[in-house]
């Protein structure tokens, strides 16, 4: 599957929640999350345009791999879910066997999220409101697709992301602002 996206920096969510509501989106319950991010031994992921973390919200833990950025208008990659068990003594082992392996504790990239659902066309689609510590607040679009529904899919969402009057997108991911942001 492709994970189809845009992010936009905004100091208020407000319009955001006002068009969402309009449009009858079902808000998800605000969950707090702390993404483990790790770089290969064999290759730097911020070289390679990939990613590797653990994301931890409460006791839930899932892996995740993000692929090369894809060519166009939004932010297209491969991503690749995994649940782990649930709990700290999962993800405390999971951690530990890639750094056995070599795996180098890139950053810790921490948010509290207020996700909302809604459809456009074929496409069930999520918005989440985000407010990234040490970064400030940011409004993603997000859509899921196979790679033969691609373009359709980035069409929609220029279209949501038109609707909702976000103009300034922001294409570097968290985890390169947290990063820059450490080195400044």
């Amino acid at each position: 599957m492709l994970e189809i996206e845009m992010k936009f920096p905004t100091g208020d969510f407000a319009s955001v929640v006002d068009h969402l509501t309009r449009w009858q989106a079902k808000p998800l319950p605000p969950q707090d999350e702390a993404d483990h991010y790790y770089n290969a031994p064999d290759r730097d992921f911020g070289q390679t345009d990939e990613a590797l973390r653990l994301r931890r919200i409460g006791p839930v833990n899932v892996i995740t791999y993000k692929g090369r950025r894809q060519p166009g208008p939004t932010k297209t990659r491969t991503e690749i879910e995994v649940p782990l068990q649930q709990g700290d003594a999962a993800a405390t082992d999971f951690l530990r066997i890639l750094e056995h392996l070599g795996y180098r504790r890139a950053a810790v990239v921490r948010k509290h999220r207020k996700s909302y659902e809604f459809r456009r066309g074929d496409f069930a689609m999520q918005a989440c409101l985000d407010e990234v510590e040490h970064l400030g607040r940011f409004v993603e679009i997000e859509i899921v697709a196979p790679p033969d529904k691609r373009d359709a899919a980035q069409a929609v969402l220029l279209g949501v992301v038109g609707e909702l009057g976000l103009t300034t997108p922001e294409s570097r991911s968290y985890l390169q602002m947290i990063l820059e942001t450490v080195k400044t």
